[in-house]
């Protein structure tokens, strides 16, 4: 009798039993080889590299693997709950295996269902400094692929190419290229398309104290992991940060929750004073408005008249004309109901010629001085700005930061930052990250006004998978540069794009102009979602998402072309018997088109760089 034929007579007479049944899905899968839960993602050895596929299908390789062959050790399942993210209740499974890797090494790999996650491991080290990173990925010419460069902000584009040989963009940070003039250094998230329809998203997470983070160089088609500076000594056991690769279809890597899924788990016993919420922001239409003690007025008053929570007082309260201070500005928001947060340069990247206050969070004594004031004034939070990369003295900064904010009970945003690599799940006050270019860059430079409508349909698919971000969206009038996407495509990035502080980028003035329906919106907007469902779309073309808050479903969706488009939005596994449907859209003339539904549709037409919002009552 062959195996099949006696598996299947096997299975057919067993009484079942679910313990009974995992016990024999892994032993099954010890047989089959190096594979996910669910059997959909397998790696292989062929030759000196590690193959990853995803239904039988090679999606990526491991290039020159120096470990030896991938043992089963455990299956791993975790249930946690988050304060913000795509998903408040989240839970995983995977099955994890190691190999040997040398003397006092090895390498641990999982393998879940929407991905594959591995790290090196060291013990015994003395005095040694970071040991040589050891992942290549094998990434051929012809791959659709949305690669970023990198600068230590992480404020680029993603755009579409299929070859690594594009020109140097100059940023902060410099150019990056190799000796035939190609850029040469790339930022995570870094999503591929190796096949049609099958998409690969390479990234890290859990960045832990003595280490620092990494980012991808290539010499052609070998994509290197490279750790930035890191000069300490190590002794003891240590071990790297998580690669990651989310893998599957388009709805595997927007709804994956991999980054947090491997990252600690939160310390903090007392999670009560953390409330993600939405913002009034001044920066955007007033770059030195948080000086003047009027401007902020007017914002906190756009607050009350919306509902929002919280206003941000950004840089430059240190300067106050007119005699007031930053404790004026606070007790005159908190005397209004809204909570304030207050800007911080962290001193350690822009500091010459940048704005203040600077030099108060450094020291540890400073930082715990500066926080208990902000505790006692009543300030909620800080927005912590010009970080200098991917560093490991950055990367302790920001964890000394997190916590000493935390005894203070400060939410967090970093600004200038790099890039969420699962401490959302391991700090909770740390609600969002800018590392995005995002709505701000109206205020520098005209690039954005042609660009924004496709990079903001490529943001979904790759930047915000891996975390909160501060885009700052809905922006309805325009600041020093233009802009042309739609009144509804600026709507819809509110729940399109997620953040735990989600600022709002307009003027009071262009908000309280608004139909009453959108104010109200604004002022009913979550931040925190039950759950994420991806609904249609692909990058830098159109994104659709629909995320629950409660028994409310706010779908949105935008055009991230030039072009009348028709996005399909079958809803189908929201269930019927909806109580109401508002939707938000734009008319030919470029008008909102507001308007009550009494059935879903299967498709909205979007307008060029248009978009639409759906507010579904169950």
């Amino acid at each position: 009798m062959t195996f099949s034929l006696f598996f299947c007579k096997f299975a057919a007479e067993l009484v079942i039993n679910q313990n009974y049944m995992n016990t024999l899905l892994l032993s099954l899968a010890l047989f089959v080889g190096v594979v996910s839960p669910n059997g959909k993602l397998s790696v292989k050895t062929v030759d000196k590299n590690l193959e990853i596929c995803y239904e039988q299908q090679r999606v990526l390789e491991l290039a020159d693997v120096p470990f030896g062959e991938l043992t089963f050790v455990r299956e791993v399942k975790d249930d946690y709950r988050m304060l913000e993210g795509k998903r408040l209740h989240c839970t995983n499974v995977a099955n994890e295996y190691q190999a040997p890797l040398g003397q006092d090494a090895k390498v641990v790999m999982r393998l879940y269902n929407d991905g594959i996650a591995f790290r090196y491991e060291y013990t015994n080290l003395l005095s040694q400094k970071q040991p040589e990173e050891q992942t290549v990925y094998l990434i051929p010419e012809g791959t659709k692929r949305w690669f970023m460069q990198w600068a230590e902000s992480y404020e680029g584009f993603f755009p579409l190419n299929t070859t690594y040989k594009e020109k140097p963009v100059p940023s902060f940070s410099g150019i990056f290229a190799s000796a035939d003039g190609w850029n040469n250094r790339w930022a995570y998230p870094a999503l591929l398309e190796p096949a049609d329809g099958v998409f690969a998203l390479i990234s890290e997470a859990n960045i832990e104290r003595r280490q620092s983070a990494s980012c991808l160089f290539n010499d052609g088609e070998r994509f290197r992991v490279v750790p930035a500076e890191n000069n300490l000594e190590l002794n003891g056991d240590w071990h790297t940060p998580w690669r990651v690769v989310i893998i599957g279809q388009l709805a595997d890597i927007v709804e994956s929750t991999l980054v947090t899924d491997v990252s600690e788990s939160s310390r903090l016993e007392d999670v009560s004073w953390i409330k993600p919420g939405v913002v009034s922001w001044i920066y955007w239409a007033n770059n030195h408005g948080s000086n003047d003690y009027s401007i902020i007025i007017k914002y906190v008053e756009m607050a009350v008249q919306l509902h929002l929570p919280y206003v941000l007082i950004d840089a430059e309260w240190d300067e106050m004309k007119d005699g007031k201070t930053i404790e004026d500005a606070v007790a005159y928001a908190k005397a209004k109901g809204i909570k304030p947060l207050i800007w911080y340069n962290s001193s350690v990247g822009w500091v010459d010629g940048a704005p203040g206050p600077k030099y108060r969070l450094n020291k540890p004594e400073d930082r715990e001085r500066e926080f208990a004031w902000c505790e006692k004034i009543g300030v909620a939070g800080v927005k912590i700005d010009f970080f200098s990369g991917d560093n490991q003295m950055n990367m302790d900064y920001c964890q000394d930061l997190l916590e000493c904010a935390a005894r203070h009970h400060l939410l967090v945003n970093f600004h200038g930052a790099p890039i969420p690599r699962g401490w959302q799940r391991t700090y909770p006050n740390l609600l969002s990250t800018e590392g995005v270019y995002g709505a701000e860059w109206y205020n520098n430079v005209p690039t954005f006004t042609e660009k924004a409508a496709c990079h903001n349909a490529t943001l979904p698919f790759t930047r915000n998978v891996i975390g909160p971000m501060d885009y700052t969206p809905c922006a309805f009038s325009d600041s020093q540069h233009p802009h042309i996407t739609s009144l509804a495509h600026e709507l819809a990035l509110t729940v399109l794009y997620e953040s735990g502080l989600q600022h709002l980028a307009d003027r009071p003035e262009s908000f309280l102009a608004q139909p009453e329906e959108v104010q109200t919106f604004l002022g009913q907007l979550p931040v925190v979602w039950d759950e994420t469902h991806f609904v249609s779309g692909y990058p830098g073309e159109s994104a659709v998402l629909a995320r629950r808050y409660g028994d409310t479903w706010y779908v949105a969706g935008i055009n991230g072309s030039d072009e009348l488009q028709m996005l399909p939005t079958d809803l189908s596994f929201i269930g019927n018997g909806f109580r109401s449907a508002r939707m938000f859209a734009d008319d030919a003339t470029g008008q909102w088109q507001i308007s009550t539904l009494l059935q879903l549709p299967l498709q909205v037409v979007c307008q060029p760089r248009g978009g639409f919002v759906l507010l579904i009552q169950m």
